[in-house]
């Protein structure tokens, strides 16, 4: 589990085929001290398991549904990603509930700067964007972020100075992807409020919790 704060970047120093997948070197900007192998690590927003860590050094495998789900796909050397190892039970909440695993892929179709602000505009699947909501998260490679404008095929969002500062976002361009994820709990919501849900053998059966139950209980 992570929160969308963002530790540090870091660079692609080694790829790797693996089959279908493939193995990533990445190098930190910054110490990865109490890291150890096992340990989880939000690469771009996906959540990869660190299979080898040396210094400011890891290394980790990415998996063909990871590949398919996200900008890894045309990963070359020298791309540089927004890094943040996994919230321990002991941290403060600062972002949102980001799971590090993606949803699809953005789109940015515009961007201007307004005063210290940068507004980016991204495009991205009617599936997607049916869990946003204005004013919602969304993490956006692993920025934690807030949805500002929303309609059925984009979103907008602001970039503070300081967040421009400390991740990759500030340096995307017209026409970049970018890993989306969407709010999880919204997720959940549409799960328990669906008209059938699947039981313990997979046959659909009619669930109790459904729109007409929240508005009698008054939670709508």
């Amino acid at each position: 589990m992570f929160t969308g704060i963002i530790e540090g970047s870091g660079v692609i120093s080694g790829i790797r085929s693996t089959g279908q997948g493939k193995h990533f070197t990445i190098d930190a900007d910054f110490t990865l001290e109490g890291t150890k192998p096992g340990d989880s690590v939000a690469v771009n927003g996906a959540c990869l398991t660190a299979v080898v860590v040396s210094g400011r050094r890891f290394e980790a495998d990415v998996s063909p549904e990871t590949l398919s789900k996200s900008t890894f796909r045309d990963a070359k050397i020298g791309d540089r990603l927004n890094l943040e190892r996994a919230l321990r039970f002991s941290d403060r909440i600062d972002g949102h509930l980001v799971s590090g695993h993606l949803d699809g892929v953005g789109t940015i179709s515009s961007r201007k700067t307004v005063g210290d602000y940068i507004v980016i505009t991204i495009e991205i699947p009617e599936s997607l964007a049916l869990y946003l909501i204005e004013k919602g998260s969304v993490s956006v490679d692993g920025v934690s972020l807030t949805a500002n404008q929303c309609s059925e095929s984009r979103f907008d969002v602001s970039i503070i100075p300081h967040t421009a500062k400390l991740t990759t976002i500030s340096f995307k361009k017209i026409g970049d992807p970018v890993n989306i994820e969407t709010d999880m709990i919204g997720k959940y919501v549409e799960r328990f409020t669906g008209q059938k849900k699947f039981s313990g053998k997979g046959r659909k059966q009619d669930t109790s919790i459904d729109l007409e139950f929240l508005a009698k209980t008054g939670y709508l």
